[in-house]
């Protein structure tokens, strides 16, 4: 995958602080020695001699948002937890389920460099005053796992983690949960929940986890990319940080994007944030010889389509926001005109359907009659109004309607598909009925 990675763009420590280090390597830095020869662990020896405040102020300042969908302000969620000699235990917990549709950067990371995570961990922990951390991984990145595992042993014996970490008096335990694999457990409540061993259902906020997370504590959750950032961001700054963007919004550093589906080279890019759809395809090799582009998702199953003359927006939150989608994950995931896109709608909402945690009527009952009638549809076995009832189910099943954002989520790509592709539904309804 660091091939892919690499295809088509210069990788280096100027301008991609999540990636330069395995194109200077010309692979995978799994080795310690390796990576500390690659400035490894710079980022924590700084950030140790900063006062923890100071550090939260300096990742709000470089603008860094969320990147595992929601773009939320890293630095002002850290900023939420409580400080001080009175604070008691806080936990960190990094969100590695990574369990979105076409999504798989996440994975490339945690494989190829286990040390920044783990430095990462070590660095956000000091900055919020907490003594414990959790990476809650998706049970099917093994060997994730074991890199992990073998990055975490490695840095304690050698005095980075663990207790008074590079005699700074600073002591953080870190460990490897490995889940069974749930997509509800991109919610951070319902992975906290997973994670104290307890059925993965979202809780009620307030109080937020920041407040009262795991086991009660006040607990931050964060995304790999997301941590990933931090240590180049403490080491250079962050005017450094925001420089890297294009500089089409307020957005600020990289992104690692993506391409899924029948492109020439499907893979992943780390790229300045705000680089257009159109040139991440391009970097992709475009769409396969005899295909052309259909239709989009700019970042997962739970993002509206978008068009083929959308490509020439910047993959950035609030442009693809105001473009009636969301950037998500930033992995693309391309239609072409050969797929019926009612199917690919049915098998997005089957999906969906089957990952509801069940906690919620709406959502409970909701998507498996939503996926029933699409799929009815799409065996031209549909009836008179069944499209105006998926519309309706689009509303009800809506943001503030269900317990969480599962089922606005999944209502996303249906909403939009009938909103680009009404044509594509209506012949499926049989004339009479």
């Amino acid at each position: 995958m660091s091939s892919e990675l690499n295809r088509g763009i210069q990788t280096h420590r100027e301008t991609h602080p999540l990636t330069w280090r395995i194109s200077a390597a010309g692979g995978p830095v799994v080795d310690l020695d390796r990576y500390i020869a690659l400035e490894g662990f710079s980022g924590l020896r700084k950030a140790l001699t900063l006062d923890p405040v100071d550090l939260q102020k300096l990742v709000k300042d470089a603008g860094l948002r969320g990147r595992g969908g929601a773009g939320f302000p890293t630095g002002i969620k850290w900023s939420l937890i409580p400080m001080g000699p009175d604070a008691g235990q806080k936990y960190l917990i990094c969100n590695a389920d990574e369990m979105e549709p076409g999504t798989f950067k996440d994975r490339f990371l945690m494989e190829d460099l286990p040390f920044q995570l783990v430095e990462a961990m070590v660095v956000s922990a000091y900055a919020i005053g907490a003594s414990v951390g959790y990476i809650f991984l998706r049970g099917e990145y093994i060997l994730a796992a074991q890199r992990l595992n073998a990055a975490i042993t490695a840095a304690k014996n050698n005095g980075f983690l663990g207790s008074n970490i590079l005699g700074s008096g600073f002591s953080f335990e870190l460990h490897v949960h490995e889940g069974a694999g749930r997509y509800i457990c991109g919610e951070e409540t319902a992975l906290i929940n997973c994670l104290e061993g307890r059925r993965a259902n979202p809780r009620t906020k307030p109080p937020f986890p920041q407040q009262a997370g795991a086991w009660g504590r006040p607990t931050i959750v964060n995304n790999v990319e997301t941590l990933c950032n931090v240590p180049d961001i403490v080491l250079k700054g962050a005017a450094w940080f925001k420089e890297l963007s294009q500089g089409r919004s307020s957005d600020a550093g990289t992104k690692i994007y993506g391409v899924s589906g029948r492109v020439k080279y499907p893979g992943l890019w780390e790229l300045p944030i705000g680089t257009t759809a159109q040139e991440i395809v391009d970097l992709a090799g475009g769409m396969q010889d005899g295909l052309e582009l259909l239709t989009w998702l700019p970042g997962g199953a739970s993002t509206d389509f978008l068009m083929p003359e959308h490509l020439a927006l910047a993959m950035d939150y609030d442009t693809i926001g105001k473009a009636g989608s969301r950037m998500g994950t930033g992995l693309l995931m391309v239609v072409d005109n050969q797929q019926d896109i009612v199917k690919v709608v049915g098998n997005l909402m089957m999906f969906m359907a089957r990952e509801s945690c069940g906690w919620c009527t709406p959502c409970r009952e909701g998507l498996p009659w939503t996926l029933k009638v699409v799929r009815a549809i799409s065996d031209g076995q549909g009836h008179q109004g069944d499209i105006e009832w998926l519309q309706e189910m689009t509303r009800f099943l809506g943001p503030g309607k269900p317990f969480c954002a599962h089922a606005p989520g999944a209502m996303e790509p249906l909403q939009s598909a009938l909103k680009f592709f009404r044509r594509d539904f209506e012949k499926g309804i049989r004339v009479g009925n």
